[in-house]
C-alpha cells in the first residue's frame, strides 16, 4: 500500500490545518458580515451540465466518473466509449450554483447573495499553489443586474483578503463586451474574435511577441495584427477606447466602477483598468476581474458576470455575478512568509502518569482560558516528544505532579 498522496492532492499537518481554518474562518466572518450567507452543494455534478457550462480549458480537466455495474458494462459491450461516464467532479462553484439557484429559486431572497467555501476538482499538471484538489472561496450575487452588484463584490474580496494578512494588490477590471467591440473595430472578424481573446489571456505567459507569433498562426490578417499591436504598445485607457469603440454605456459603467471601488478602498489596494484581461471560462458576459498578487506574481482571485449561464437551467436570463479567492494560492503566499496566526493562544502540553490522569485532566482547566491545553501520558523519550512539540508551534509544558510551573519546550 503506497503512503503517499494521489498526485495534485495533499494532507496537512495540525500547524498547517490550523492556518487553513484560521483563514476560511477569516474570510467566512467578512464574507457573513458584508451580508451575504453560506449555501452548499455536492461536489458530483452530471456530465451533462459540466460539458455545457462554458468553461473554457477547465472542460478539459473534469475528472470523468464512470458508470456502475450494468450501465457501465452495457457501454463498453455496445463500444460507446463516449458513454462511459455520466457524472464528474465539479471543477468550479459557478456551475454548481447556477444549478442550485434553478432548484431552489422558489425558496430564495432575491438579489442572493452568498457564499461558496469549498473543494473543486481539476485533472491538471500540479504547480506552485495549484493542485487537482484545491479550496475557493467565491461569494455571488444573483438577480441584479446593477454594477452595484460588481462593486460590492470587489469590495468584499479585498477585505477578506486584506483579514488574513494578503496586501499589496490589484484588482484589475474589464469587460468582455468592451474588449470583443474593440477587436472587431480593429478587423477582427466575428468568427476569430473568441480565439483572439483566448491568445490575449496569455499574454502574461507568452508576452507580446509571443502573441503576436500566435495570431498569425491563427491566420489573423497582418494588418490588423500591427493595429493589435498598437494598442500595446501605445498605453491605451478607456478614453482612447470610447474613441475607437463608442461604447459609451459600457465605459461609464467601468469608470463608476473604478472611482467607486478607489473611494470604499480608503487606499488599502488598488484598483486599474486592464484592456487585456480577458479569463479563460467561456461563460463570462461583461464584467471581468481579477487581483493580481505582486509577491505572488499571479492571480490570487478573479470572477466576473455571468448573465447567460443559469438561463441554460431554467430557460430565462438570470443576472448573475461573481468572485472567488484562489484560497490555495494565497495559502501558499501565507507559508512561504512564514505565516502565524495572530492573538492565537499559545499551547501547552500537560504530561502524567497513568494513576494521575483525572487529576492531570483537572488541572487542564485551569489552564485553559489563557493557552491550549494538551494532556499526554508522560512518554518513555520526552525529550524526543518535546522536539515534536516544538515542531508543532507548542509553547511549553509541565509534569504534572512534579513542576511548579509551565517550562518553555525549547530550553
Amino acid at each position: 500500500m503506497k503512503t503517499t498522496t494521489v498526485k495534485g492532492t495533499r494532507d496537512y499537518l495540525p500547524n498547517e490545518m490550523a492556518i487553513r481554518d484560521f483563514m476560511q474562518d477569516k474570510i467566512l466572518e467578512v464574507y457573513q458580515t458584508n451580508g451575504f450567507q453560506r449555501i452548499a452543494t455536492p461536489i458530483l455534478e452530471s456530465k451533462e451540465n459540466l460539458d455545457k457550462s462554458e468553461g473554457g480549458e477547465n472542460l478539459n480537466l473534469i475528472f470523468h466518473i464512470l458508470k456502475r455495474g450494468d450501465k457501465l458494462k452495457s457501454a463498453i459491450m455496445k463500444e460507446q466509449f463516449d458513454d462511459l461516464s455520466d457524472m464528474g467532479l465539479r471543477y468550479d462553484l459557478t456551475l454548481p450554483l447556477s444549478r442550485y439557484y434553478a432548484n431552489n429559486k422558489d425558496k430564495l431572497i432575491l438579489p442572493m447573495k452568498c457564499i461558496q467555501i469549498d473543494k473543486v476538482y481539476r485533472a491538471e499538471r500540479p504547480q506552485r499553489g495549484r493542485d487537482r484538489e484545491l479550496v475557493q472561496c467565491d461569494i455571488d450575487i444573483i438577480g441584479s443586474d446593477s454594477i452595484n452588484s460588481e462593486i460590492e463584490l470587489i469590495d468584499t474580496t479585498a477585505k477578506a483578503l486584506l483579514s488574513v494578512g494578503i496586501s499589496d494588490f490589484t484588482v484589475k477590471i474589464n469587460d468582455r463586451r468592451l474588449l470583443k467591440s474593440l477587436l472587431s473595430k480593429l478587423g477582427v472578424n466575428d468568427s476569430q474574435i473568441d480565439s483572439v481573446c483566448i491568445s490575449i489571456d496569455k499574454l502574461d505567459k507568452i508576452g507580446i511577441e509571443g502573441l503576436l507569433n500566435e495570431l498569425m498562426e491563427k491566420e489573423i490578417n497582418e494588418e490588423v495584427i500591427i493595429k493589435i499591436k498598437d494598442l500595446f504598445i501605445n498605453k491605451i485607457n478607456l478614453n482612447t477606447i470610447y474613441e475607437l469603440t463608442g461604447e459609451e454605456q459600457i465605459i461609464d459603467g467601468l469608470k463608476k466602477i473604478l472611482d467607486t471601488v478607489s473611494i470604499v478602498s480608503s487606499g488599502k489596494y488598488e484598483i486599474k483598468f486592464d484592456f487585456t484581461l480577458v479569463r479563460g471560462q467561456g461563460y463570462y458576459t461583461g464584467t471581468i476581474f481579477e487581483i493580481e498578487s505582486k509577491k505572488f506574481e499571479s492571480s490570487i482571485g478573479g470572477g466576473g458576470r455571468y448573465d447567460n449561464l443559469i438561463g441554460k437551467f431554467t430557460g430565462e436570463r438570470v443576472p448573475a455575478v461573481g468572485f472567488s479567492i484562489g484560497f490555495e494560492r494565497i495559502y501558499t503566499l501565507l507559508m512561504e512568509n512564514g505565516f502565524k496566526i495572530p492573538d492565537s493562544k499559545r499551547k501547552i502540553a500537560i504530561f502524567y502518569k497513568d494513576e494521575d490522569f483525572l487529576n492531570a485532566y483537572m488541572e487542564a482547566e485551569k489552564y485553559r482560558k489563557e493557552y491550549t491545553v494538551t494532556v499526554y501520558e508522560i512518554p518513555k523519550k520526552l525529550g524526543k516528544f518535546l522536539d515534536k512539540l516544538s515542531e508543532n508551534g507548542f509553547y511549553g509544558f509541565f509534569i504534572y505532579g512534579k513542576d511548579n510551573e509551565i517550562k518553555k519546550v525549547n530550553c
